[in-house]
């Protein structure tokens, strides 16, 4: 066993209504006889409290301590076996449907560099292809690629982004990134080990004149604001996170 985070339920606060069960989607949480949520087996628990959202008493916190580890295996075959082969695929991390390769070194497309903005042409103005420019000023910007010491993050504005965001808000380059380097992931899909180090990291060695996180409104995208919280945290450096919440209509929420 070692301390990792896990759920940890309040049974007085509990007032049955079973909304976290529905909302884990690793289905680590069950209503017992008293109608109260319990875990079922803890290595079925990611961690990343999904269910935090959506309990309407507060009885629900993630804490540290010690426990078996998260088993993305045994919480999908848990899954399949409960709720069926659809609710599997959304299962952290199971490997039948969201590994990824454990090294992205030597790949030419990890390499980094800087993006120079493009010159605004006479078709685009006209509204025909390209009619939209991209703010974006870095590559590569998925959280696994980056490296926190590349050069254009020393002194910059910070997004980071769930991937959804950009493809639900239409204005996303305009209205979130312009002006601002660039870091997505999804704290559902992705490996996340180790984020919450190399997002410390990243503040650590740089100027961050500001830090901007945009999520989706659906419960496990919260996950990637507490990720860059407990980062911000560790890295010591007290930088405030605007947060920004997109609806599933593309609306700016908040």
């Amino acid at each position: 066993m070692a301390k990792r985070k896990i759920i940890e339920i309040d049974r007085e606060k509990c007032n049955g209504c079973g909304l976290c069960t529905k909302a884990c989607a690793e289905g680590a949480l069950v209503l017992d006889e008293h109608k109260k949520a319990v875990l079922v087996k803890e290595i079925f628990c990611d961690g990343m409290g999904a269910c935090l959202d959506v309990c309407p008493v507060d009885a629900l916190k993630i804490v540290e301590r010690d426990s078996s580890e998260y088993d993305a295996k045994a919480a999908f075959q848990h899954v399949m076996k409960t709720q069926g082969p659809e609710a599997a695929k959304k299962v952290h991390g199971a490997p039948e449907f969201h590994g990824h390769p454990p090294s992205f070194g030597g790949c030419p497309g990890s390499m980094a560099r800087e993006i120079k903005p493009h010159a605004t042409s006479k078709e685009s103005k006209e509204g025909f292809s390209g009619s939209v420019q991209s703010e974006l000023s870095q590559w590569p910007i998925q959280l696994h690629l980056i490296s926190p010491v590349a050069p254009y993050f020393k002194e910059c504005d910070l997004l980071i982004a769930a991937d959804c965001t950009a493809f639900t808000l239409g204005s996303f380059h305009q209205d979130m990134l312009k002006g601002k380097k660039l870091v997505i992931a999804c704290p559902k899909l992705d490996e996340t080990g180790g984020y919450i180090e190399k997002i410390a990291e990243l503040l650590k060695n740089n100027t961050i004149y500001s830090l901007t996180v945009v999520i989706m409104e659906v419960p496990c995208c919260s996950g990637l604001f507490r990720i860059v919280q407990e980062a911000v945290e560790l890295s010591g450096t007290h930088l405030p996170i605007k947060r920004v919440v997109i609806g599933l209509d593309g609306a700016i929420r908040s």
